[in-house]
């Protein structure tokens, strides 16, 4: 891998993690469709990293509240209901399906899930999906409304992130909406929720960084660093976006992008995998 494509996919990285319009799938397709070798799951899964750090520093004050607040509800029983205490619970427990999943599908993820075909028709698939249940479901609820259910069913989601083209924001977004969170609160969990999946992952399969025929030390950090400083823009740009405008813009990017890479794998412009 050149500098020139770490900090390339480090921006991109940056730029797609928290937007509903899945990461690991842009991965996919800009190294296809600029004629660079598929960087593979071991390299999209460690630079994630850098955006989960943007999440840590941008939440910060959230995070640290969150683990305080659950570390001493073990031994205060008095603070097992406040927001901070049942908030640390969900992101555990919600972080479960990821992981069992992650685990008995790694050689599917890491191989067949990466065929151009199943990227191009999940980012049509759920792009549809994210617009309509953002269309037709109220804004009710905020965070402090989440439930242990509605922690789990955002997990359950998450795990279908697994999948490139999917998208694990809009994945957990559409979840939210679905259980009818607010836009914002929403994302705010999404998230939130984000931190262990992603940390864990990147932690997993960076044993496989500086393999032979795997990504290199040099490059993928060029390409952490590169996502951490767009991701935390992404956020804050996001989380204001939301307040005021709908999923059209982003389910309408996915279809017509969708729609491309269909385009070109079938016409045989572009290999499948």
């Amino acid at each position: 891998m050149t500098w020139l494509e770490a900090v390339v996919l480090g921006v991109v990285q940056g730029l797609t993690e928290f937007l509903p319009i899945s990461s690991s799938g842009h991965l996919r397709i800009v190294p296809a469709l600029l004629g660079w070798p598929d960087p593979g799951a071991a390299f999209t899964a460690v630079v994630q990293l850098g955006t989960m750090v943007a999440v840590v520093v941008y939440f910060a004050r959230d995070l640290w509240q969150i683990a305080w607040s659950w570390v001493r509800s073990l031994f205060r029983p008095q603070l097992r209901g406040t927001l901070e205490t049942r908030l640390g619970w969900y992101i555990i427990l919600g972080s479960v399906p990821i992981a069992v999943f992650g685990v008995l599908f790694a050689d599917q993820i890491e191989t067949g899930a990466r065929d151009l075909r199943i990227v191009g028709w999940l980012l049509v698939l759920f792009g549809l999906v994210l617009y309509a249940v953002d269309r037709v479901t109220p804004q009710r609820k905020d965070v402090r409304d989440l439930t242990l259910r509605d922690g789990l069913l955002y997990g359950l989601a998450q795990a279908l992130a697994l999948v490139p083209g999917v998208s694990r924001s809009g994945a957990t977004i559409t979840a939210g909406r679905l259980l009818q969170y607010d836009r914002a609160a929403a994302a705010r969990f999404s998230f939130l929720l984000s931190v262990p999946a992603v940390v864990g992952s990147g932690l997993y399969e960076m044993r496989h960084v500086g393999d032979a025929g795997g990504p290199q030390w040099a490059p993928t950090l060029v390409a952490t660093v590169a996502a951490f400083v767009v991701g935390y823009a992404s956020i804050a740009w996001l989380l204001r976006y939301l307040v005021r405008h709908g999923m059209l813009v982003f389910a309408v990017y996915r279809v017509l992008l969708g729609a491309l890479v269909l385009a070109l794998v079938y016409s045989g412009v572009v290999a499948a995998t």
